[in-house]
């Protein structure tokens, strides 16, 4: 099945993501414990957990690929979605940890700033996941994973993080020795802000929302297919990388059972041409001419 392929791609994302954290966090802690840069650290520090954050992305597409069964007749496609919620719940506590880190080094009375072998650390990194996060998010669009897109915009953040830090470490050198800790604080707000972004996708999703103006746009593909005289109701949901459309059509009702088949199956191949949808519930119902 396409949908299950799609998956294992995916799973590709999630190992270049643990690879790359792995060795980008080990780089930049080692790099900001010896020269005591904050906002390097607070960078190694989001990209230590962001392990974490990866596996969990890639613990949910192993299991999204399972088969359906007796307990989930629609496959377990949603433990994808469950997958990028958990990642959001660990970004949005390293946050919170940098920002009280960061915070707290302004009290020190002797603030010294890094040495620039930092700073080129913290660049480096940040060109890396820059390329990182842009095979994640193409990989993701390709396949419709919202974990992998999750972890897609956690690689971004981080790329943004890393050139935050690059700044806030080259300013450092020109006697600006609050701007280390200073950077350590956006690097915070950036991190709790993109768990955010990541939370508020995932519960919209797991509590069967949908946005208002693709289901216009599948209402649309409907009504436009030969046979329909009306769309009475259409509903979607997110299902893991799967769309499920539920739909209710009005046409003639002089038409037997197989003609009116023969309709749903062309909505079928519209949506699934126009829009990637394979899996649609049609229910039909007669139409009545206003007299």
């Amino acid at each position: 099945m396409e949908a299950y392929e799609d998956l294992k791609q995916g799973e590709k994302g999630a190992w270049v993501s643990i690879g790359a954290y792995v060795l980008l966090s080990g780089a930049k802690l080692a790099v900001g414990h010896a020269s005591g840069s904050q906002a390097l650290l607070a960078d190694g520090l989001n990209n230590a957990t962001d392990i974490i954050a990866s596996i969990a992305v890639l613990v949910g597409l192993r299991i999204s690929r399972k088969p359906p069964d007796r307990n989930h007749r629609y496959g377990h496609f949603r433990a994808e979605t469950v997958a990028a919620l958990v990642a959001s719940f660990i970004m949005m506590a390293v946050g919170v940890q940098v920002l009280i880190q960061a915070v707290g080094a302004f009290s020190e009375p002797n603030l010294e700033s890094p040495g620039m072998v930092a700073g080129w650390t913290a660049l480096l990194c940040a060109l890396a996941m820059l390329a990182v996060y842009r095979y994640n998010s193409r990989l993701a669009r390709r396949i419709n994973s919202q974990a992998l897109m999750a972890a897609a915009q956690d690689n971004r953040s981080d790329a943004l993080v890393g050139l935050g830090a690059f700044v806030g470490i080259v300013g450092s050198q020109f006697g600006i020795a609050w701007l280390d800790p200073f950077t350590a604080v956006i690097v915070g707000l950036i991190i709790c802000r993109t768990a955010w972004l990541i939370f508020r996708d995932a519960t919209h999703a797991l509590t069967d929302g949908f946005d208002e103006a693709e289901l216009s746009k599948l209402r649309q593909t409907v009504s436009d297919s030969p046979g329909v005289k009306g769309v009475r109701d259409i509903k979607a949901r997110v299902h893991g990388n799967n769309v499920l459309v539920d739909v209710t059509i009005n046409v003639n009702k002089y038409l037997n059972v197989v003609e009116s088949h023969a309709i749903t199956e062309r909505i079928e191949e519209r949506m699934k041409a126009d829009h990637n949808i394979s899996h649609i519930h049609i229910h039909i119902e007669p139409h009545e001419a206003r007299e």
